[in-house]
């Protein structure tokens, strides 16, 4: 292994200039708002803040699959929240999530309105608020608990750490790669071994488990994800095919697909979801040709 460059870090790190990079204009060491900017607020019960990111997908899936159940009560209004621009960093936004992550999500069906921020809260709020999608059974609840924070402990090795040194870092540096990459499909085994006698990730039934895992793990497979599917050998994960193709024939994680993503075809993009119409009538291609 060869180094392109030495860096001794000082006693004190500083933070004095750009570190580059797809993201050097919203990077920044401290919290709090950029700027004044009001959050918008729909008429349905729900509130959702995000973009089409696999974090932003998980809970644009959860309402759909909700709403294909029949819970009316998950009806809501998804806002984009360009995190390119440094819309997360809009004081309406820090106001919901001090944290400046997508997605952030309002309850506004009782008396006082709840804010839910991340993704893994947002989706144990919404299973428990319709009891769906998480098991009952102790044993069976305890497991999907298990594998919804595994997924939420091992996002940020594959988004932070193996999508940036691969495809966004400004440098590529030997060591980050091979160090992030060997941990990504470590967690590719891991989660093929799970499925190889498991139809989904908790058992037999579909979960918020599988909901979590979806978005991330069908993107690094499919190549959807920094365009590394061939880099990762991604067919050699059998089980997680398997899985990922059952899930992704589901219309409401077709429709969740769509919901606030801002990149592939414009057919498939849906900046703002406020009435199931808008999947036929408001994506992308349409607002732009009027047809």
């Amino acid at each position: 292994m060869t180094s392109s460059f030495e860096y001794a870090p000082p006693k004190v790190w500083s933070w004095d200039k750009p570190n580059g990079g797809r993201f050097a204009n919203i990077n920044r060491p401290v919290a709090g708002p950029t700027h004044d900017k009001e959050l918008p607020l729909g008429r349905h019960p729900i509130q959702l803040y995000s973009q089409g990111t696999p974090n932003g997908v998980k809970v644009a899936v959860m309402l759909e699959e909700l709403l294909a159940l029949g819970n009316s009560g998950a009806e809501y209004d998804a806002w984009l929240i360009r995190i390119d621009r440094g819309d997360q960093f809009g004081s309406g936004f820090v106001a919901l999530n001090p944290n400046s992550k997508i997605p952030a999500m309002v309850d506004q069906s009782g008396p006082a309105p709840i804010r839910v921020f991340d993704s893994g809260a947002i989706l144990v709020y919404l299973a428990e608020k319709f009891d769906a999608f998480l098991p009952t059974e102790p044993g069976a609840r305890a497991e999907c608990m298990s594998w919804l924070f595994w997924q939420a402990g091992s996002a940020p090795y594959v988004g932070g750490g193996f999508g940036h040194f691969y495809a966004y870092a400004p440098t590529k540096i030997e060591y980050a790669i091979d160090r992030f990459s060997m941990e990504t499909k470590r967690q590719l085994d891991v989660l093929d071994r799970r499925l190889e006698t498991n139809e989904f990730v908790v058992g037999s039934d579909y979960t918020i488990a599988d909901i979590a895992a979806w978005p991330w793990y069908a993107g690094l497979t499919r190549g959807w994800l920094y365009g590394a599917a061939e880099f990762l050998q991604a067919q050699e994960y059998k089980n997680i095919a398997r899985w990922v193709d059952a899930i992704a024939e589901r219309p409401a994680v077709q429709r969740g697909r769509m919901v606030n993503r801002v990149t592939g075809d414009a057919s498939s993009q849906l900046h703002e979801r406020h009435d199931a119409s808008d999947f036929e009538t408001r994506t992308q291609d349409k607002l732009t040709t009027g047809r």
